[in-house]
């Protein structure tokens, strides 16, 4: 069982959801450490992008809000609250697209791998902070680079960074409200060979264009089908408004951990196909938790394989067993990956079968069907 010193506190923390034995990955790195170590005034405490919850937990019984896209790092920071003896009903969970509250005494951000969602964060701090606030950010120092450094500058004002520590640095940002010109909210592009303009918030997956596997797996939907379809992991739900149109007698569920994520689904779909839009189901998850079992007709997915900076297949794993527990008898998994990893194998484990619809250099889309 790993352990944290933090704030005077002996912290047994966990990563979630919980992976396999065998792993090397703990719930923390000497970014969290760092800020932690800094002096902190009184008053409230925005932590930004808290992974599993070390800051979150090593804050103690100061006046925290955590503030993330993702529910897997809301749930990661209730558990480790919990295993603490500390009172999860104490600090207070919002997501990416909730107002902040105004005048924090303390801003903590762990710099998060996608800039844009950074940006997205430090525009709506503007909104809130104060020349008193403190606000440090953190990060691997390989990971912090002059246009990291130069977002704050624009976004907040006068930053500067610290000396390196175990391979992490800070950034210590004062709000001057410099002029800055406003952004649309959404990143916008039309969806080749089709009418459709696709809306991206900040934290999407490949927000700026359509991805690659994505478009190969496009031209391999199922058809016709009649029942429940899931677009697991969904992203700015782009599978899931073909299936629609694919599949017009089929409810669509729309399922990720991300907010912006489902956000920019349902907004998709509001635009591009309103008509469709009481078919539709929107939900953000932690994979099928708590879904009904041997209920779906069709699972269309595109499994990530990592979580935040780590690679990992644990994510991928859990997306398959929940599809197996949920599909109905003769329903079938659908996913689209990379050769190279592998799915073929885990899906003819897990099914009993596996079938190659389609492959080009890069990517392949597997099919398999729950059986008796």
């Amino acid at each position: 069982m790993s352990q944290l010193e933090l704030t005077n506190r002996t912290l047994t923390l966990h990563r979630f959801p919980p992976m396999r034995e065998e792993s090397p990955l703990q719930a923390w790195d000497s970014a969290d450490e760092y800020l932690l170590q800094q002096e902190l005034p009184e008053g409230p405490v925005l932590v930004f992008n808290d992974s599993f919850g070390a800051l979150t937990c090593g804050l103690g019984a100061r006046p925290v809000w955590h503030v993330s896209d993702s529910l897997l790092s809301e749930q990661a920071a209730k558990q480790n609250l919990r295993l603490n003896d500390m009172d999860e009903d104490q600090v207070h969970f919002i997501d990416s697209l909730a107002p902040l509250p105004a005048a924090p005494a303390v801003v903590m951000i762990k710099i998060p791998k996608a800039l844009a969602l950074l940006e997205h964060q430090l525009r709506a701090l503007r909104e809130v902070v104060t020349p008193e606030t403190l606000i440090l950010a953190a990060a691997k120092a390989k990971d912090i680079h002059n246009s990291t450094l130069q977002l704050f500058e624009r976004i907040l004002g006068e930053s500067k960074t610290s000396l390196a520590w175990k391979k992490a640095r800070l950034i210590y940002s004062h709000y001057s409200a410099p002029a800055l010109a406003e952004q649309a909210a959404t990143t916008v592009w039309p969806l080749d060979d089709s009418p459709y303009q696709i809306h991206n918030h900040a934290n999407v997956f490949s927000r700026a264009s359509l991805d690659v596997g994505a478009r190969f797996f496009m031209q391999h939907l199922p058809h016709d089908i009649e029942g429940e379809i899931l677009d697991l992991g969904c992203g700015n739900g782009v599978i899931g408004l073909l299936a629609l149109e694919q599949n017009p007698n089929a409810d669509v569920l729309f399922y990720d951990e991300s907010y912006m994520a489902v956000a920019s689904s349902k907004l998709n779909v509001e635009v591009n196909r309103p008509q469709d839009m009481a078919r539709c189901q929107f939900r953000v998850n932690n994979v099928l938790s708590g879904f009904p079992s041997d209920r779906l007709h069709a699972v269309l997915c595109n499994p990530p394989f990592h979580q935040q900076h780590a690679v990992t297949d644990h994510l991928a794993w859990q997306m398959l067993r929940d599809a197996k527990r949920c599909l109905q008898y003769g329903g079938e998994l659908r996913i689209v990956g990379n050769r190279h990893l592998g799915y073929h194998v885990k899906m003819k484990k897990l099914f009993g079968n596996c079938e190659l619809v389609a492959s080009n250099a890069k990517f392949v889309v597997l099919r398999s069907v729950k059986l008796r």
